[in-house]
């Protein structure tokens, strides 16, 4: 093998100790914390206040967070004019009253009052439908990945792909249940486009693994595919690497509308760099995946045609 070659699969065995215990981490504090779930999945109170000037986000935010609305989420909307604001249920208030005293502290609070453009409710009922439908989202689409690497490829690939992804999924809400950072749709979406850039490395990989496991006649199943691994390295650093210096930019310079959404991209993107290499292609090592596995089946005639 190249001297090139970088004996990833050495330490499979370090890295799968460190993802237990990320894992056991993160499901531990799922069981016990859950999910800050936001107000899509819980039902609250919507409220748009439209100002002559730029609206003070931070003034808002302070007067909100002392007047018992410390959960309130507070960002622009269209312009830097216009204000939307999110609170939760509250069991003392009806929906019009939680409203109108929100309206009443924001105006009482700020040198320019401001005009209320609009309120709607979003009740709890919807909130559990759509908890309901993000969770069937995701394991619809593993179900699918599971069946798409089976065909392409072979079913311990599919297994090994499904574990990464899971491996990543599980870890980035464990990130989320751990800081308690509001998980809303737009952070249910970056989960779906985590499952996707995560799956896009991993196929990537296994091509090469596929490839080499046919052209190279010497070598071990471990050594080859540490090969395929060395091979797509400079690759996979270089997507992950300007993907995460993107959303760096986004989750700090951004704002808060998309700064939780850009947050699950970066740790995604993160663990699934990493799952690429040292959670998928171990697992299907683990699973003893062969040549032989991987080899174009003999067409009808061939003998015949390789005869002198």
């Amino acid at each position: 093998m190249s001297d090139k070659t970088i004996d990833f699969l050495g330490k499979r065995k370090l890295a799968m100790i460190i993802s237990a215990l990320l894992l056991l981490v993160s499901i531990i504090s799922l069981a016990v914390n859950g999910l800050k779930l936001g107000i899509d999945f819980t039902g609250g109170t919507l409220v748009e206040i439209g100002f002559s000037q730029s609206a003070d986000l931070p003034k808002i935010r302070s007067a909100l967070r002392e007047n018992d609305f410390p959960d309130a989420t507070v960002q622009h909307f269209g312009s830097a004019k216009e204000v939307l604001i999110r609170i939760k249920p509250k069991d003392d208030l009806s929906s019009s009253e939680l409203s109108t005293k929100v309206f009443e502290t924001v105006n009482k609070n700020l040198d320019q009052p401001g005009k209320l453009r609009r309120v709607e409710f979003v009740g709890p009922q919807v909130g559990d439908e759509l908890a309901e439908d993000g969770g069937l989202a995701l394991l619809y689409s593993m179900f699918a990945i599971l069946f798409y690497v089976a065909w392409r490829f072979e079913h311990k690939f599919a297994l090994g792909s499904v574990g990464a992804l899971i491996h990543d999924v599980l870890i980035t809400l464990g990130f989320f249940s751990i800081f308690q950072m509001e998980f809303d749709l737009t952070v249910l979406a970056a989960i779906l486009a985590v499952i996707g850039y995560s799956l896009n490395d991993t196929i990537v990989v296994y091509d090469r693994i596929r490839e080499n496991f046919r052209k190279l006649r010497r070598g071990s199943s471990e050594e080859i595919m540490n090969v395929s691994l060395s091979q797509t390295l400079s690759r996979t650093l270089m997507t992950s690497v300007t993907t995460i210096l993107v959303l760096i930019a986004l989750a700090f310079l951004g704002g808060e509308i998309i700064h939780n959404f850009a947050i699950a991209l970066l740790i995604g993107v993160i663990i699934g760099t990493y799952s690429s290499i040292f959670i998928a292609s171990p697992i299907v090592l683990a699973l003893g995946v062969s040549k032989e596995d991987l080899m174009l089946p003999d067409k009808e005639g061939d003998e015949i045609d390789n005869m002198p």
